[in-house]
């Protein structure tokens, strides 16, 4: 069972309807007792850091998150803000995040490597360039992409957690692995056939 975090925030129907027609069970939790039960969890994120992390925090679900990544080492995927929060801390806030990746998010960058201006927020399709092996990426499609939507990136201090960039006037982090923690940039629930495959995959990890 895939449970998918309902803190108030993220495109939680989005990502129900998908799992309803590929016809894999999916649930909304609510509460660590529904967190406790989930063989696998998505974390959705629509929104500011800090906002994001301060309605996980007065949700009192971080411990039960906390316990099945870090030490039951259940399978979780962060989606946009929702992945960023997985940092120590970001540019956007004050507050600091889960810190599941020795990681900072950063301002994207207004200009790009020949001085000319980029268009911020980051929005629309983008492809990506695979960094290492990892089956959340079975059957993707690099060149077609993914939908985009965001002003900030993941900085990993530790190159290896990396499973994908992509070029936006400069190389920002696309998607992340370490272990059983998986992490878009991207919103697959809005990425049509490639976005349809990343839960699918999700759901056999």
């Amino acid at each position: 069972m895939i449970g998918i975090i309902n803190y108030g925030s993220g495109n939680i129907q989005a990502i129900l309807n998908i799992y309803k027609r590929l016809n894999i069970h999916a649930f909304v939790a609510n509460t660590s007792e529904d967190i406790s039960k989930a063989e696998k969890l998505i974390l959705p994120g629509v929104g500011a850091f800090d906002e994001t992390m301060e309605k996980l925090v007065s949700s009192g679900l971080i411990e039960s998150l906390n316990e099945q990544v870090l030490e039951k080492k259940i399978p979780v995927l962060g989606i946009c803000v929702g992945m960023q929060v997985m940092a120590k801390k970001s540019d956007e806030g004050e507050r600091e995040g889960l810190g599941w990746f020795d990681a900072e998010v950063k301002k994207l960058n207004p200009k790009n490597k020949d001085g000319e201006s980029v268009l911020l927020p980051h929005m629309g399709w983008n492809s990506v360039q695979q960094m290492k092996d990892n089956l959340l990426f079975k059957g993707i499609d690099p060149e077609r992409g993914f939908y985009f939507l965001h002003s900030y990136h993941f900085v990993c201090n530790n190159e290896d957690d990396v499973l994908a960039k992509t070029n936006y006037g400069n190389i920002v982090t696309s998607a992340l692995s370490k272990d059983n923690i998986f992490g878009t940039q991207f919103h697959p629930e809005k990425s049509h056939i490639n976005g349809i495959q990343i839960f699918r995959n999700f759901s056999e990890l």
